[in-house]
């Protein structure tokens, strides 16, 4: 599927979640290519403040009117915010996936972890195949 928007200034997992790097904290959210195969997104799942998460596991899931979806961590460490207005606006992960739509906020346990992660280039050629 071509025209997604894939920005340059941000990382990306193989499971299609974006990263951007802030210091020793990133925020994600799903890729514009995810939330355009989920569709109409109805419900977020945030995780917990303070709850550990590590690289590959899940730790929420977004609900669309098509199906439910795990979202995976795509680092390991700490999460230090969540986005509570998806609660009331989980549309937004269609609308604005990149900006508003995003998910939470990672304390890094382990930085090294982020050179594993895609850039943009490498993500364009894993969802153009």
């Amino acid at each position: 599927m071509s025209g997604s928007a894939i920005p340059d200034d941000v990382r990306y997992s193989s499971d299609h979640e974006w990263i951007a790097v802030r210091g020793n904290t990133v925020r994600m959210g799903i890729t514009d290519y995810a939330q355009d195969a989920l569709g109409d997104v109805v419900y977020v799942q945030v995780p917990s403040i303070g709850a550990t998460v590590r690289a590959g596991d899940t730790m929420s899931e977004v609900e669309s009117t098509k199906s439910v979806s795990d979202i995976y961590a795509p680092v390991s460490g700490t999460i230090v915010a969540v986005n509570d207005a998806l609660a009331d606006r989980p549309e937004t992960v269609n609308s604005d996936p990149y900006g508003e739509g995003w998910i939470c906020e990672i304390e890094l346990s382990d930085p090294a972890q982020l050179e594993g992660l895609l850039d943009a280039a490498g993500y364009r050629a894993l969802v153009e195949g």
